[in-house]
């Protein structure tokens, strides 16, 4: 039985190995869309790693749609080209773990967009949604404790409000990094805690009043302070 106590970067290093193993499978064996991979049970052997590390890195190819697993069946080569498929798996090869500035843009470009189509798209179930989760944070805030996930609970149900569910599925990916990465930092001080609540009202109001350019218009003053902290850090 093998021993999984790893470290975030061995894990790491251990799951680009499996995709980097399951790339030369597919090429040596001359798989095509649509075939069949062996069984987990088989690839664990073979690879000689736990099936906890095989299904993440096979999920992680699920993710960017170059495997899909069926129920009962097992997992196939997802329908596309082998150049475009081998390419993806070397670009995915070099991904490394965002820093937080890329967290930061990719979060603030995200967000600009989902407010504007939730000032389009929300329902009134989701608006009720949007005004708890900022209420959630206000007493939090006015409590004097750390509402660090309250504030991510109000974007996130922005997110879900836009209606587009890509964008909520990223934000819902990269949530987990800015909260450590919040903590870690200290970004979100006593007195922008404070700050923040009046900007969150604004924005609910721009949303709740389907006004689109003023709710982009309202995330980017939320934002401003970010992105200065962000760029500041690197002088």
């Amino acid at each position: 039985m093998k021993l999984e106590v790893i470290t975030k970067n061995e894990g790491g290093e251990i799951q680009n190995g499996i995709i980097s193993k399951l790339r030369e499978l597919i090429i040596s064996k001359n798989l095509e869309p649509g075939d069949k991979l062996p069984s987990e049970r088989e690839l664990s052997n073979k690879f000689d790693v736990t099936r906890n590390n095989l299904r993440e890195a096979i999920q992680l190819l699920e993710f960017y749609g170059i495997l899909k697993s069926k129920p009962q069946s097992g997992t196939f080569i997802a329908d596309i080209g082998q150049i475009a498929m081998d390419g993806m798996l070397e670009d995915i090869l070099r991904l490394r773990e965002p820093d937080f500035k890329s967290l930061v843009e990719t979060r603030i470009l995200l967000e600009l967009m989902t407010c504007k189509l939730a000032a389009e798209r929300r329902t009134l179930e989701q608006l009720s949604h949007i005004e708890h989760a900022m209420e959630a944070y206000k007493k939090k805030v006015s409590d004097d404790r750390n509402a660090v996930q309250e504030d991510l609970l109000f974007h996130l149900a922005i997110a879900r409000a836009s209606g587009n569910s890509t964008m909520n599925r990223f934000m819902l990916i990269i949530t987990p990094e800015i909260i450590t990465n919040f903590e870690k930092y200290h970004v979100c001080d006593k007195d922008r805690a404070f700050t923040a609540i009046g900007e969150h009202i604004d924005i609910y109001e721009a949303i709740k009043a389907k006004d689109p350019q003023l709710a982009e218009q309202k995330m980017k003053i939320h934002f401003n302070m970010l992105y200065e902290y962000c760029y500041n850090m690197d002088n």
